[in-house]
């Protein structure tokens, strides 16, 4: 996979993020469908959070983190959409930002052994990183229904 494909998959990834997100207001922050959810602000964070992780597990010797307990326990800390969108922001350029850090080559070596994509090209976490976020977008856009709001179609106007 080429740089552009990468930097091109992300930045996609990112548009229909927000397109899907863009109907959710600050207010609407701490709302979950039940006790024990994540809230919108959760969901928002917990994608940002992955994309750090995703980007940092690439190069780790050790792959990556396995610490699902502090990771969510970070992402449970966070009550404000706009700090995720803020933090999901950041994410996503710092992984700009690592993409155009390493060489075609590096992207296209082995990801360190391990239980998650252990072995697969470093690349490949771009296209694990839009089905993830998919997921996440996905249920946020059922959460804005249920908060009485139409969320926009993410893939129109491109």
């Amino acid at each position: 996979m080429t740089k552009p494909e990468m930097t091109g998959q992300l930045a996609a990834m990112k548009e229909y993020f927000d397109r899907s997100t863009r109907a959710l207001e600050e207010a609407d922050s701490t709302f979950a469908p039940k006790e024990g959810m994540f809230t919108v602000a959760n969901q928002v964070a917990h994608a940002a959070q992955t994309v750090d992780w995703f980007i940092a597990g690439a190069f780790a010797e050790g792959g990556f983190s396995m610490d699902f307990e502090n990771m969510d326990k970070e992402v449970r800390s966070v009550s404000s959409l706009a700090a995720a969108k803020a933090w999901m922001d950041k994410a996503c350029a710092a992984g700009m930002s690592a993409v155009e850090a390493h060489s075609e080559s590096d992207w296209s070596a082995s990801l360190a052994p391990g239980p998650i994509m252990g072995g697969m090209p470093r690349f490949a976490i771009f296209g694990a990183l839009t089905d993830h976020t998919a997921h996440h977008r996905g249920a946020l856009t059922v959460y804005a229904r249920l908060l009485g709001k139409v969320p926009p179609m993410p893939y129109m106007d491109m």
